[in-house]
């Protein structure tokens, strides 16, 4: 299964996070960029989540919201986020669901590609990305560029 097509609906969601449930469908009116990751506690993604939380001003002065989702619970979830000081919610699809939805979850492996989707303030996907290696990450200028086309 692929990611989303650009130019389509966004499949709606609500999953358990550290800061509570999140509904995707509620978060309309706001670019939202969701940031499907593979496992907390590992480098690539650490560094990817600091570098969320570092410029996490910066995204939510566009109006987005950063919806980082791994397919670890929300305990683990908590613990990585109070070690790492980050000031992002994570979201947790522990059972494979939206990542099944999005086109991400590696079945082999059991956990999700990185893989990025942003959506407009309408619900509809205007930019997908998916690495082609679990090592590599988008910078938050690439991911900021993106959001700016929105306009």
């Amino acid at each position: 299964m692929a990611l989303p097509a650009v130019g389509s609906q966004a499949p709606d969601f609500t999953l358990p996070s550290t800061g509570g449930d999140v509904t995707l469908s509620a978060l309309r009116g706001k670019n939202v960029l969701l940031a499907f990751f593979p496992l907390a506690f590992t480098g690539t993604c650490t560094a990817e989540m600091c570098a969320f939380s570092d410029d996490y001003s910066r995204f939510d002065g566009t109006g987005t919201v950063v919806i980082p989702i791994s397919v670890d619970s929300v305990p683990t979830l908590k613990e990585f986020k109070a070690k790492e000081k980050l000031s992002v919610d994570l979201a947790s699809d522990f059972k494979r669901e939206v990542s099944r939805k999005y086109g991400t979850l590696l079945e082999d492996k059991y956990f999700s590609k990185r893989a990025y989707v942003l959506i407009d303030k309408a619900g509809t996907v205007r930019w997908v990305h998916e690495e082609a290696e679990l090592g590599q990450k988008r910078s938050n200028d690439e991911l900021m560029a993106q959001i700016e086309q929105l306009g």
